[in-house]
């Protein structure tokens, strides 16, 4: 690899070069040669970056639910508009149509990873924690505009359609589900006004 270049930002760079490696060969395959040769970089340029592989992991779980968050502000700001089933059901298949199953795949099977990532979630997997809080506000939201039930449990409720979602995504050799096979799932968990 060539040295002596700079490299204009080379985290994003780096994170970008992981995402494709996990779209493309899935988690068993990301190693730090695998993102650098990617990325086409030194593979000690990613070391001069990060202390070590799984702290270059955690950053990349981190900016990706940061990227979330903005998600997040958009859904809530659509409480009211379209309807409860077709939102969730569109954001559901925007998360996990994502890296987010690559992801949720490399935390659950890297122990030094979910060390790390403990530190910031320290229950649940991150991703998921905050994609299920992500539609907890939404869906807090749509039944204080009267959309869903008064007594509709937001908080029993999300969790269940992150679980469902990843269900229905997590095999990323398939094919993936049909738009209205989500929001088939979507409005038999959500019961709408």
């Amino acid at each position: 690899m060539p040295t002596g270049i700079a490299i204009r930002d080379v985290r994003e760079q780096l994170f970008d070069a992981a995402e494709r490696v996990l779209l493309r060969d899935g988690p068993g395959a990301l190693t730090s040669r695998a993102v650098t040769t990617e990325a086409g970089c030194a593979k000690g340029v990613l070391h001069r970056h990060f202390a070590d592989f799984d702290a270059f992991l955690a950053e990349l779980v981190l900016d990706r639910v940061r990227r979330l968050q903005g998600r997040t502000e958009a859904l809530r700001a659509a409480a009211g508009t379209g309807t409860v089933v077709g939102n969730v059901a569109d954001e559901l298949a925007e998360l996990f149509g994502s890296v987010a199953v690559g992801l949720v795949g490399l935390v659950t099977s890297r122990d030094g990873l979910r060390a790390r990532l403990r530190e910031t979630t320290p229950t649940g997997v991150p991703l998921l924690t905050e994609a299920t809080e992500m539609f907890a506000a939404y869906l807090a939201a749509e039944r204080e505009l009267g959309r869903l039930p008064s007594d509709t449990d937001v908080e029993s409720l999300a969790p269940t359609l992150v679980g469902t979602g990843h269900l229905l995504f997590a095999d990323r050799t398939a094919p993936r589900p049909s738009p209205e096979a989500v929001r088939r799932v979507v409005a038999g968990v959500v019961r709408e006004l």
